[in-house]
């Protein structure tokens, strides 16, 4: 699965990250790689995942963001084995270890506020080796491309987003794919 996610990544470049439910249905039939859901509960997580995927999707679950789901071992569990996404999402480096035992895609997603941020991150990155780091806000190239000296793994970046240029730069300094919750760049070709 991660090779034909990586294969999306290269043609279309972006993410939907969907934070609203009204935004569900407006991400099918745009020319992304995936989706990256932010939104739900244990009650209904499942019906969204199952969505995408009956829809050809490659989908991801901020394992974070949704309500009624603990974040250790039993929490993925219940994911791995019912709700079923691609992968996860999270900030949490113990969770990229558990879920990549389970078995699912992961994108470790990492806010680099400052210099210690950014150090830390490249630690984090080296010892639990997740299969995709996200980097957060997307506007920052400079720091995009330094990290990229630092660490070879898929970079995808995301966050203050708001016209196509922006993305174009993320891209062009080293990032494989940008993540975007803004239905309106969900039509951007990149």
């Amino acid at each position: 699965m991660k090779s034909l996610f990586i294969k999306k990544l290269e043609k279309y470049r972006l993410i939907a990250a969907v934070k609203d439910e009204k935004h569900i249905e407006k991400a099918l039939n745009k020319p992304i790689a995936g989706i990256f859901l932010l939104i739900g509960n244990i009650g209904i997580v499942k019906r969204f995942v199952d969505f995408y995927r009956k829809n050809g999707c490659v989908v991801f679950v901020h394992i974070e963001k949704i309500g009624g789901i603990s974040f250790d071992q039993e929490g993925l569990n219940f994911m791995a084995h019912y709700v079923r996404p691609d992968g996860i999402i999270t900030t949490k480096p113990n969770l990229i270890k558990i879920a990549k035992k389970l078995g699912l895609m992961t994108v470790q997603r990492c806010f680099l506020i400052d210099s210690d941020a950014f150090k830390n991150t490249v630690e984090i990155t080296k010892e639990v080796q997740p299969d995709f780091v996200e980097l957060m806000p997307a506007l920052m190239p400079e720091v995009i491309e330094k990290f990229r000296q630092e660490v070879d793994f898929p970079v995808i970046t995301g966050g203050l987003l708001s016209r196509s240029e922006q993305m174009i730069k993320a891209l062009k300094s080293g990032a494989i794919a940008v993540s975007s919750g803004n239905p309106d760049l969900w039509d951007v070709k990149l």
